[in-house]
């Protein structure tokens, strides 16, 4: 379960970086609304959740996964 938690922070880092990279335009690249797309996967079910409820835009994408985060660390140290 260690090895499965920091696999996924690592991949949950690296789509919430090229998440603000494309939605923000940094390092000379073009604005991109698709750049949330490697994101949505790990915040499953959590962004669904929150779209029904109506809360959607940067929190939604970028906290959701840290939901996830948060319970394989709980199943981790259990």
């Amino acid at each position: 379960m260690k090895w499965f938690f920091f696999i996924f922070l690592g991949l949950y880092g690296f789509a919430l970086l090229l998440f603000l990279i494309g939605t923000f335009g940094w390092f000379g690249q073009e604005k991109d609304p698709l750049s949330v797309v490697f994101l949505m996967p790990l915040g499953l079910p959590w962004n669904v959740l929150a779209a029904r409820v109506g809360i959607s835009g940067f929190a939604s994408a970028a906290l959701s996964p840290a939901i996830n985060a948060a319970i394989i660390y709980w199943f981790w140290k259990k």
